[in-house]
Order: C-alpha cells, then sequence, then structure tokens
C-alpha cells in the first residue's frame, strides 16, 4: 500500500492563506466544508473565470538553491504588484490546509524530516526520499491552491519554487548517493501523471547565486549542507529544469544583487509579451474543468498514488491501519469537521 495522506477530507485552499487587498472574488467558489462550491450548476448559471483574468492574473515562481534570496524577492514583488505571496510550503503544509492549531505528528505528515536529511542524508530508513516525495506532494497542493485562488478571484500568484522545479533536488540527491535509482524511477512516475494534469507558471523567475556563497550563508545560520549537493541542485536548475521550463513559460534570470533591484525586474515583467505555453490555448470550458479539480484536493493528493512497491514510502496494510485508528483517535478527528462532541462540539443532531 502507497505513502498516502491519512486525513478524511483536505478542506479547499482558501484556509491557507489571505489576500493582502480586496478583490473581486466569484459568486461561487470553494469555500469551508458545506458552504457553496464551484461546480457544473455554477458553470450552467453564467459563472466564468474569463472575465476577471486581467493584467496580473499570472503565476510567477521565484526558483533557486537554498538560502538565494528567493522569499524576499517574492514577497516584495508581490507586494508591488499587487499579487499573493504563498511561502515555500514545509512538510506541515497538509495541517495548515486543514487549519491545526497545533501541527500534528510526523507520522501524519509523511513520516519525514528536514532536520534528519541535513543530519544524515544517506539514513537507511529511506528518510531522504521519504522527504522528497512528501514534498513533491506539499508543492503540488500549494500549485492547486495558488490555480485556485487565481481562478476564483483573478489576483495573480508569486511563490517559492512549484511542483515543476521539485526536481532539481530528486537529481540532486541522486548525483549524491542519497536516494536510490528506483526512487528516481519512482518519482519520474509519479510526477509524470500529475503534473501534466496542471497549467505551468506563466514565469519563471531564477535567482542564481554561486553555491558557495549558499553554503556561506547557510552556516552562518547553522545549517551544514555539503558543498557538492548545492552544486547538484545549481546544476540540476541550469542544465535540465531552466531549458525545460523555458519552453512553456517565459523565464528571467537575476544574479542576487540584481534580484533586490524591484523597479528593473517590475520593468521586465512588463515587457513580457506572455505569447507561450498552454495559458494561451485556455478558455472558459477548460478553465471550468481546471477549476473543478484544483479545488478538489483529495483528488489532487489521489494523483500521486501509484500501486507501487518502493521500500522507502510503502507502508502495509497493518501499519496502514494502525496509523488511520491513531488518527481518528486525536481529540476533533473522529468525525468529520463540526460533528465532535469531544472538542466542544454542539447541536449535533441538528446538523
Amino acid at each position: 500500500m502507497a505513502l498516502r495522506v491519512i486525513r478524511l477530507v483536505i478542506p479547499s485552499g482558501t484556509a491557507v492563506f489571505k489576500a493582502g487587498t480586496p478583490i473581486q472574488t466569484a459568486g461561487i467558489h470553494t469555500s469551508s466544508l458545506r458552504n457553496l462550491r464551484y461546480g457544473w450548476w455554477a458553470y450552467a448559471l453564467g459563472e466564468r473565470t474569463t472575465p476577471r483574468l486581467k493584467e496580473n492574473s499570472k503565476i510567477i515562481s521565484i526558483d533557486g538553491n537554498l538560502a538565494s534570496g528567493k522569499g524576499v524577492l517574492a514577497q516584495s514583488l508581490a507586494d508591488k504588484l499587487g499579487m499573493l505571496y504563498m511561502p515555500e510550503p514545509n512538510t506541515h503544509y497538509l495541517d495548515k490546509m486543514t487549519a491545526e492549531k497545533e501541527p500534528l505528528p510526523i507520522a501524519f505528515n509523511g513520516n519525514c524530516s528536514l532536520e534528519k536529511f541535513y543530519a544524515d542524508p544517506k539514513a537507511a530508513d529511506g528518510n531522504s526520499y521519504r522527504l522528497q516525495a512528501w514534498m513533491y506532494l506539499m508543492r503540488l497542493l500549494q500549485w492547486s491552491d495558488a490555480m485556485e485562488h487565481l481562478l476564483t478571484t483573478g489576483q495573480g500568484v508569486i511563490l517559492e519554487r512549484s511542483p515543476y522545479s521539485d526536481m532539481v533536488f530528486v537529481e540532486a540527491m541522486f548525483k549524491q548517493g542519497y536516494i536510490r535509482r528506483q526512487c528516481v524511477d519512482h518519482y519520474n512516475e509519479i510526477k509524470g501523471i500529475s503534473i501534466c494534469e496542471f497549467l505551468p507558471p506563466h514565469l519563471v523567475i531564477y535567482v542564481d547565486k554561486p553555491a558557495e556563497e549558499v553554503q556561506k550563508k547557510l552556516k552562518a545560520s547553522g545549517k551544514d549542507v555539503p558543498l557538492p549537493y548545492l552544486k547538484s541542485i545549481e546544476d540540476a536548475y541550469k542544465k535540465t529544469y531552466l531549458p525545460k521550463i523555458s519552453e512553456n513559460a517565459e523565464l528571467l534570470a537575476y544574479d542576487a544583487t540584481q534580484a533586490q533591484d524591484m523597479e528593473r525586474i517590475a520593468e521586465d515583467i512588463e515587457y513580457l509579451k506572455f505569447e507561450k505555453g498552454p495559458w494561451v490555448e485556455q478558455d472558459d470550458v477548460t478553465l471550468h474543468y481546471m477549476r473543478m479539480l484544483v479545488e478538489d484536493k483529495m483528488r489532487v493528493a489521489d494523483l500521486t498514488l501509484v500501486p507501487n512497491f518502493l521500500p522507502e514510502v510503502t507502508i502495509g496494510a497493518h501499519e496502514y491501519d494502525a496509523g488511520y485508528y491513531a488518527f481518528k483517535s486525536i481529540l476533533g478527528k473522529k468525525y468529520a469537521a463540526g460533528y465532535n462532541a469531544d472538542i466542544g462540539d454542539t447541536n449535533i443532531w441538528l446538523k
């Protein structure tokens, strides 16, 4: 049984982020559980997506090595362009989606640890690839949140990395001997059957910071990341990802100093024509189907499931059963939201 999300319901990503400025939203759209959602009837009654898409209704991915300044650039650019900034997800992104008051144990969040990866990237228990597979799922869920926000409100979104660029870590891990070839094959399979269901970023901005400078910055913050691993990430970006994504998205590249010049970057974006990639082929019909997909988070998560045995991410039936009942034993998780008397839900029999 393949590794998967042990949650009853993954609600809309609208709980994960809030727009910084008031924006016009669709009349019927994804919201909290049991509220009105966009669907077939909304489309039949005239709800359309293209009328709310404006000049800055774009999804922009800021990419680069670790500690290259992506977050500062993404936040500043989002503020300048009036777009929504979504920071890079971590292993507990699912907890944010389900609005947990406290992060759930790692057993319910991929059973992996970033800290352990940095301490022992070749751990025999398969933590490195389990972390990578889980992070791909988190990036995919965040990507669906970003697309849902764009299609529902018309407001553009800026993110740090994307499920499209996630492969640079797989290449780097394999090159450094952290994961096996079978893990790479598994990753390529789940990515191949899932990423094709979505649309790529309109624009990728790459922040080019030499691996040596990245390592110095990481050491200053108390993180000891091997230089060969950082160089492998840089090589994967420049030799594999950037040439490939430039076929379907606009691409801008800056060094770390140039990336601080918001005026220049905003001006460069203004001159782009955005005439490449599948976005130019979309209409209200195709965007309707896309919107139906990205609002259904369980459907998005299920795209990454394949019936293959891989020791790093595969669990048996007994282990899955134990995990399921352990999750159900958590306060407020036995039933759907609003139906758990153990956390104070009332009038349950009237709902």
